[in-house]
């Protein structure tokens, strides 16, 4: 039967900061539908807070309207729908923010980034099904890419769905769902960074941060860290990095290529924004590869020396979802966590009720935090 839980509801993109006066998130109670076929109740224990929430905020990547705003979450199983036969009440479960239903053609040939049916579920703001099992006085609420995370409870589809060790806290498990799977996974899986090479990361937010935990998880002999903020570059340091830049300094390009002998292999831009990916290309080496996964603003275009391209045999990719597949890379990085060869808990900067969380986003969009975490 339905049942009527508090969520962070976004109804109107663009609003003035400070949010915590605007209040683009407002905490309603909505009433949530039983899970239908191939679908999960779960209950909500910790979610974090993501740039990719806060560009649906400020209108930068626009969402469908209302939507039940939250993608990086943790939680535990409450109920089964028909056909969900390898879950049980009491599992603990980690979310992917894209389902993949596992057989379209991206999904068979071991690119589940790109599954089709999931990429056209999140655009319409709907469960893999097809469905939205989320209404607020009688009127359909969409659903933040498969998973609701600022809910108290969701009903989320299996195929979004990843089990866990119970004994993993759920404010650590949380971040499996979406940085830490990017940022580690754009460095072991799309860029395939090997031991001895160098790496570059421009941008140090929890995504960027868990690139530098997956290029030295994987053996680079340097990993530079580039940002604005020096604070940022303090903390990523302490996670491993070789060496740091400010980002905003004018010699940061021509300083980078001198340090790595004419630019690193690898340079993964995560801040979003034309000017660090063309800064990650200039510190570039030739023949080396510049990957980006920091979702720019639609419209957003990179200028490119074309002769560049050729004669230098330059390599530009990009990368969602840290090219993984969520059944196979959220255990695998949660092992790695457990061995303490991804120390993610370091992204952690702090906790804090669902009732906050229009302040919460002004310390993100500040940079004041690097992964802020709700728990319900």
């Amino acid at each position: 039967m339905t049942m009527r839980v508090r969520a962070a509801i976004l109804r109107q993109s663009g609003l003035p900061r400070p949010y915590a006066e605007s209040k683009p998130l407002t905490i309603e109670t909505v009433e949530l539908a039983p899970p239908g076929p191939g679908e999960v109740l779960v209950r909500i224990a910790a979610a974090g807070l993501c740039h990719s929430d806060l560009s649906g905020i400020n209108g930068d990547r626009p969402r469908p309207l209302p939507i039940a705003l939250g993608h990086e979450a943790a939680g535990v199983v409450e109920a089964l729908g028909d056909g969900v036969d390898d879950l049980e009440a009491g599992d603990h479960v980690v979310m992917s923010f894209l389902p993949t239903c596992g057989h379209c053609g991206p999904c068979s040939s071991g690119r589940a980034a790109l599954c089709t049916p999931g990429h056209a579920a999140n655009a319409r703001g709907t469960l893999l099904s097809g469905a939205r099992r989320i209404a607020c006085e009688g009127v359909a609420v969409n659903h933040h890419s498969g998973v609701c995370a600022f809910s108290e409870r969701s009903v989320i589809h299996r195929r979004s769905i990843v089990k866990v060790d119970r004994d993993l806290p759920f404010e650590h498990a949380a971040l499996f769902g979406c940085g830490v799977m990017t940022g580690v996974g754009a460095a072991l899986n799309t860029c395939g960074v090997t031991p001895g090479q160098s790496v570059a990361v421009v941008g140090l937010g929890g995504v960027g941060l868990s690139s530098v935990l997956g290029a030295v998880a994987a053996g680079a002999g340097r990993v530079v860290a580039i940002d604005l903020a020096a604070d940022k570059l303090a903390l990523a340091r302490t996670l491993g990095a070789t060496d740091t830049f400010l980002a905003g300094d004018e010699g940061t390009a021509a300083a980078v290529r001198d340090l790595t002998h004419g630019g690193v292999d690898h340079a993964i831009e995560m801040a979003g924004a034309a000017k660090a990916f063309e800064l990650a290309f200039a510190i570039t080496r030739p023949g080396g590869t510049t990957t980006t996964a920091g979702l720019a603003r639609p419209g957003t275009n990179f200028a490119l020396p074309a002769v560049a391209l050729v004669g230098e045999e330059r390599r530009v990719q990009g990368c969602y979802m840290g090219s993984c597949v969520p059944s196979r890379d959220i255990p695998r990085f949660i092992a790695m966590f457990r061995q303490g060869r991804l120390p993610v808990d370091r992204l952690l900067s702090s906790t804090g009720p669902l009732d906050d969380i229009n302040a919460a986003f002004d310390r993100l969009d500040r940079g004041e935090v690097v992964r802020h975490v709700i728990l319900l």
